[in-house]
């Protein structure tokens, strides 16, 4: 056997089911706003750590390495906590709010 057969048999020993990590793309249409940032379960609802990026077309983009699982999240549109239009579905967070669902699998 050759070594890099030994080293592509390491690497999907390393990347379990459990531990994979997938690159999300999270949009945010609020052409109006001055400031984007995504918040949820996998920020612990900081309002300001993961600020999204305004696109040309007034989208706001951000992508973020996601757990397989299911993560609740919302925008924060200017201040406001905003639901995404385009979720997989609506949960409901510790204050009985409406935040937005995301699988990752």
């Amino acid at each position: 056997m050759s070594h890099s057969h030994f080293r592509s048999h390491d690497s999907i020993h390393r990347y379990s089911a459990k531990k994979t990590v997938k690159p999300v793309n999270f949009i945010c249409l609020a052409p109006e706003a001055s400031s984007v940032s995504l918040m949820g379960d996998f920020n612990d609802w900081h309002p300001d750590s993961h600020p999204m990026r305004k696109q040309p077309d007034g989208a706001w983009l951000l992508q973020v390495p996601m757990n397989h699982g299911h993560h609740h999240y919302q925008f924060n549109v200017d201040g406001k906590p905003t639901l995404d239009p385009r979720a997989q579905g609506i949960a409901r967070n510790e204050k009985n709010e409406k935040v937005s669902m995301l699988s990752v699998s």
